[in-house]
């Protein structure tokens, strides 16, 4: 493996040659031709198209020398071999070994680490085909029909958003439910519609000593003892932690699946944390096409050439358009109602890993660095915020996301056409609108035009296609903290808040502290 070298991006030669390129018109270069041929695989039958951003033959050279230059495959190789590409906490970054082999095996203390993975993964397997045939059933005999994800942060939002993104395409075992605010009228919300004898919970913490989640599983301890008192709570609950962790082998559980600290919670849906869920609502075959389609689109990412490389060309555009053009939002906008929780999953995969001001030793940066992510489904979205999306001050960057087939079979023709052909006509004219625009002479009506936007799309949203779209933004988020030579694997800035809070409950003494509290209630 080559010398890496770490730098930060405004120290490159080929940022300054970026600075300097002369930016090409939308209204100019968006052709048929050019809509046919800029597709790139990305993975589980995705295709990812630029053919409406701002990028030409020029730029695109400049781009794959800053790669290049950066050794953007590289640092990803080396994060893929074990090295400890989190700096914060000096510590590996291991998602991928969840869901696939690389060139040589990671290790520690002699220990093979995705053998580790697969024996969690294995360990699932078998425990949820007991619960679907009934060897495993609750308390009172019961067979489990319904599921509770407790967690937060990665826990929840990953998990939560894949779920909710297979119910239409995947025979489903069990139906999920998900506790994850502190706030108790979150779980009283859940609690109340639950069939206690049928159900079953998952505890997720990694550390095993999140606040939020630790008073939510005390609370549905007391709602069990209170609604339920003939049920067993240690025989309707399970763990995902670390070992380390003080939950872990506790008799409290019926079963206990471990993860490590080297899977990050944003980054953790493809390990225990999601396939424990997953598996038990749709069954471990289904996980496993999620993991296959992630781990196509990851070995997709290894290719040094950019305009084969979705993921890296994704965010090499992301980040010159951040940085050299002033976009400092982006929209994601999936065209299927199954997604309607994953722009949610990206605004902390994306936020909380680039969210930072220094590099990745302790520096701090002289640029912009991670965007804002916000995002819903169209067609809602169009009668929502498409309005600034198309005539408002902002530099908004748009990422659509669509399929050509339906995941369940219920669509007719309404006045001469089905409902698909309507979501997909206007998500094929929102991309040529906010590209061409249209001149007006009443101002009101004028459309500016040259408003940039990707499309990553397929035949139908599957587990494998699933799969890949997740991969295809965990990576692009690294491909961009490593162009901009920042830790993309810690989190410190979800840290001072807790520490403070603990304060307040302790008793503090801080003026400031006390007197928010008190208006509040404390």
């Amino acid at each position: 493996m080559e010398d890496i070298v770490y730098k930060n991006l405004d120290q490159t030669s080929f940022f300054q040659t970026l600075q300097k390129g002369t930016v090409p018109s939308l209204k100019k270069i968006l052709t048929e031709e050019r809509i046919n041929t800029c597709n790139i695989d990305a993975g589980g039958g995705l295709q990812y198209n630029y053919a409406a951003l701002p990028v030409d033959e020029k730029i695109i050279a400049a781009l794959q020398d800053l790669s290049d230059e950066q050794q953007l495959i590289p640092k990803y190789d080396a994060l893929l071999m074990g090295e400890r590409m989190n700096t914060g906490e000096d510590r590996m970054v291991l998602h991928h070994l969840t869901r696939g082999d690389f060139d040589r095996p990671v290790e520690e203390d002699g220990r093979n680490l995705r053998d580790f993975y697969m024996s969690q993964l294995e360990k699932i397997r078998t425990f949820t085909e007991k619960i679907h045939s009934g060897k495993i059933a609750g308390s009172s005999g019961k067979k489990f029909t319904d599921v509770v994800q407790i967690g937060i942060g990665g826990s929840d939002l990953g998990p939560r958003a894949l779920y909710l993104a297979l119910t239409g395409c995947c025979e489903q075992h069990l139906h999920a439910h998900f506790i994850s605010n502190v706030d108790p009228d979150d779980a009283a919300t859940i609690l109340k519609g639950l069939p206690l004898e049928s159900t079953l919970f998952i505890l997720v913490s990694k550390s095993g000593t999140t606040q939020e989640t630790l008073t939510n599983q005390q609370l549905v301890y007391h709602y069990i003892e209170e609604h339920a008192p003939g049920i067993d709570p240690s025989g309707h609950m399970i763990a995902v932690t670390s070992q380390s962790s003080p939950l872990a082998g506790s008799s409290d559980f019926l079963e206990s699946f471990y993860i490590d600290d080297y899977i990050g919670g944003r980054y953790s849906s493809t390990s225990a944390v999601g396939g424990t869920l997953l598996s038990l609502c749709f069954g471990y075959r289904n996980f496993s096409a999620l993991l296959e389609g992630a781990h196509q689109a990851d070995m997709l990412a290894r290719s040094s050439g950019i305009t084969s490389n979705a993921a890296l060309l994704d965010a090499l555009i992301g980040a010159y358009l951040g940085n050299v053009l002033g976009y400092r939002v982006s929209a994601i906008l999936p065209y299927s109602q199954a997604l309607v929780r994953f722009p949610a999953h990206l605004q902390q995969l994306d936020m909380e890993s680039n969210g930072k001001q220094v590099n990745r030793f302790g520096q701090p940066v002289n640029y912009h660095t991670g965007p804002v992510i916000f995002g819903e489904p169209g067609t809602n979205g169009q009668h929502s915020f498409y309005q600034l999306l198309h005539q408002g001050t902002e530099k908004i960057l748009l990422q659509f996301i669509g399929f050509r087939t339906n995941q369940q079979n219920i669509d007719q023709q309404i006045d001469g056409f089905s409902s698909r052909q309507k979501l997909n006509a206007n998500l094929a004219a929102q991309i040529v609108a906010f590209a061409l625009g249209k001149q007006d002479v009443d101002p009101n009506k004028n459309f500016p035009g040259d408003r940039p936007s990707s499309l990553l799309y397929g035949e139908a949203l599957t587990p494998q296609s699933l799969g890949a779209l997740l991969a295809h933004f965990e990576n692009k988020v690294m491909f961009q903290g490593f162009l901009w030579n920042i830790n993309s694997f810690d989190q410190e800035g979800v840290q001072l808040g807790k520490v403070l809070a603990k304060q307040i409950l302790a008793g503090t003494d801080d003026p400031l502290l006390k007197t928010y509290a008190s208006i509040l209630g404390l």
